[in-house]
Formats: C-alpha cells, sequence, structure tokens
C-alpha cells in the first residue's frame, strides 16, 4: 500500500524562462509546487547555464521553494554548498557522484531534500537499496542537457520499477520525470508511477503558465487516480 495517497506536483524549469526577466518569470508560476532550476557545467552535460551565486539570489525573489537539480561533475563538492544556501531540494546525478550515499547524507543533514537522478540509459535496479537514503528519485525522460526534447517512452518501464520499488519499500519517496513533459506525456508518465513532473516549455510556452500548472496538473492527478490500484 501507498504510504500515502500520491499527489501530482508541478515543477516549471526555468530553463524555458525569459533569462532577462528570470523575478518577472518567477512571478508568473506562484501556484507551482517547487520551481526547477536546471544547473549545468558545460562538462557533464554540453551546456552551460547558471551557478549558485544566481540561484542563491533566485531563491531570494521565487514565490515558490526551488528544485535544484545539478547536471555537473563535481557534484559531490558542489551539492552541500546548494544545501548551506538554504535551497530547499538538491538533485544531483549518480553518474557524477563518487559516494551518493555519503552525498544524500550530507544533503539531508545541511537541510535539503535528497534528490538522485539518472539519466535515461542508467538502470535503476543497482540503486534501489538506497531509497531510505533519499527524498526524491528522478529518472530523466529526455538526455540531460537541453530543454525541448521529445518525451522518451523507453524509460516508461523504469518509472513502474521504481514505482514498484518505493512501494515495497515502506519508504516516502517522490519519482520525479523531467523532459518532454506535456499534457499528453504526463499522463502517461503519472500512470506508470512518477508524481513530480518537470515542464518546461508546457508551462511557460503558454499564454497563461499559471493556467497551463492547472492543466496539467490535473491531467496528471486523474492518470496518478486510476493507476492507484495497479501501483498497490
Amino acid at each position: 500500500m501507498p504510504i500515502s495517497p500520491l499527489n501530482c506536483c508541478i515543477n516549471p524549469s526555468i530553463l524555458s524562462a525569459d533569462f532577462a526577466n528570470l523575478e518577472s518569470e518567477l512571478a508568473r508560476i506562484g501556484n507551482a509546487d517547487a520551481v526547477h532550476v536546471d544547473v549545468m557545467d558545460n562538462d557533464f552535460v554540453p551546456n552551460l547555464t547558471i551557478g549558485l551565486p544566481v540561484v542563491e539570489r533566485l531563491q531570494k525573489v521565487s514565490p515558490v521553494p526551488l528544485d535544484a537539480h545539478l547536471m555537473i561533475s563535481s557534484v559531490d563538492r558542489w551539492a552541500p554548498q546548494f544545501a548551506d544556501a538554504g535551497i530547499s531540494s538538491v538533485t544531483f546525478h549518480v553518474e557524477a557522484s563518487d559516494a551518493p550515499i555519503k552525498l544524500a547524507r550530507e544533503l539531508r543533514a545541511r537541510g535539503a531534500k535528497a534528490g538522485m537522478a539518472l539519466r535515461p540509459a542508467t538502470p535503476v535496479e543497482p540503486y534501489l537499496d538506497m531509497l531510505p537514503e533519499l527524498d526524491m528519485l528522478l529518472l530523466m525522460t529526455v538526455e540531460p542537457g537541453f530543454g525541448g526534447q521529445a518525451f522518451l517512452d523507453v524509460v516508461l518501464p523504469k518509472i513502474r520499477r521504481a514505482r514498484a520499488a518505493v512501494e515495497g519499500s515502506g519508504v516516502n519517496v517522490a519519482i520525479q520525470v523531467d523532459g518532454g513533459i506535456t499534457e499528453e506525456t504526463i499522463t502517461r508518465a503519472a500512470e506508470a508511477g512518477a508524481n513530480v513532473f518537470v515542464a518546461g516549455s508546457a508551462v511557460y510556452g503558454k499564454p497563461s503558465p499559471e493556467e497551463a500548472i492547472e492543466s496539467l496538473r490535473a491531467n496528471g492527478q486523474l492518470a496518478l487516480n486510476s493507476a492507484a490500484p495497479n501501483t498497490n
């Protein structure tokens, strides 16, 4: 049985926002559950975005908590600094960490929720014993590095296996998906067992980001509710 009913959470990605007006762009998503901030170093992924000083500043003006997704190579060094800065949720890529259990514990000890991300081709099974160390498991549904990519359905079976493992473990770990989330793909991802959704252009590409969030949340919640008997 699930520890608690799954609630659909929408975390818009500012990767699709207007970087010249980030404070006003954050104000347009006040009904979001969190804002997803992609930190890329042009090493772990072939793109360069923003670093800790900008994220700290965003935190001061954001109407909702920050969900920092670190797509960086030196994550064991940098992730704790994001936690020290008071970022609500810090997610690191397991492929970039030399000691993921130690890092997850360090993030929690410093007051942040600990998230761990896996690329689409990274199997989830070797890390299922780590679930008690985590608050969130991020299963990438595109290759990390760029927004606007198409959703990879090949990840759906991995989402199902992760959800079954979470329910079987008795721990309350959110399953987040990031990449290609639309009104249509959120349904498939939610039916598979994801409950936290990163959406970029599906939110910021709409005339009203707040209305887009509500529509995505309604679609995702409907799919979660209909799939609930199959994920017990």
